[in-house]
């Protein structure tokens, strides 16, 4: 889940109009997106998404990447686990608020439920009794839900810091900021505290990811293209509409050559 931004809560009202009128107009970017089809992608700006996508090549290199090594041989698995969930529950009311959005009853009732188990009995999330009661985790996002509303994904976005994207997904992560119910009832220092422990979270996702990260960042002929299949790849896949891409392979020459 997204850190909360540093919006008074008195002017979020009308920030989330105006994000949510950026997102209603993306559904006219769903013709724009059958001509690039055959491609395999919609990518106009590349030359500004590679020079995004080496800045964030150049943080996990200085950064992330050192401090993930440091992070994951310094801290026991269990407790990297442990501050995982932690985090991941605190998405749940964030996902079962979409999960409403998208008219999808069930998985909201799944996700509700796995929130109140994991932070009754699961000490606020870090253990995760849920699971193995059957309530996993139905992930989702405004992204999706703007799919399901039938906003097209838009050209191809790599943001800084945060990576991989598309236009709709980039302003679904911006509402996903302005609607979650965790960061609209913390105050401060609570709202430290979590955004910790989502750092936290991160870092341990890079160390644990490690050898699939390194290899498209480090060791293939082309990260950026690499990167950019694989997002695009793997999102489809978890929208349903993988057959959009059921003509190209992450392993491939993305350039056909």
């Amino acid at each position: 889940m997204t850190p909360s931004l540093p919006f008074p809560r008195e002017t979020r009202p009308r920030a989330l109009a105006a994000v949510l009128a950026s997102a209603l107009a993306l559904s006219a970017c769903g013709a724009a997106d059958v001509a690039s089809r055959d491609a395999g992608f919609n990518d106009p700006y590349e030359a500004r998404n590679r020079a995004v996508h080496s800045f964030n090549k150049g943080v996990d290199r200085v950064v992330l990447r050192p401090a993930s090594q440091v992070y994951g041989r310094a801290v026991p698995g269990p407790v990297r686990g442990g501050i995982g969930n932690f985090a991941g529950n605190l998405g749940l009311p964030a996902a079962v608020l979409n999960n409403l959005l998208q008219g999808r009853i069930e998985p909201a009732g799944q996700n509700g439920f796995r929130f109140l188990v994991n932070s009754t009995f699961g000490l606020g999330g870090f253990l995760d009794p849920a699971t193995d009661m059957g309530l996993t985790e139905r992930s989702t996002d405004f992204g999706e839900t703007l799919h399901v509303w039938g906003v097209g994904e838009g050209v191809y976005l790599e943001s800084p810091l945060r990576g991989p994207s598309t236009l709709r997904d980039s302003v679904g992560a911006v509402v996903d900021i302005f609607i979650d119910p965790v960061g609209a009832a913390l105050d401060s220092p609570e709202t430290e505290y979590v955004l910790g422990a989502r750092a936290l979270s991160l870092v341990g996702d890079r160390y644990r990811y490690s050898d699939t990260v390194d290899s498209i960042l480090y060791e293939s002929a082309d990260s950026y293209a690499q990167a950019r299949l694989m997002y695009l790849q793997n999102r489809r896949f978890e929208l349903g509409t993988a057959a959009e891409s059921d003509s190209y392979d992450p392993y491939e020459d993305p350039y056909g050559q």
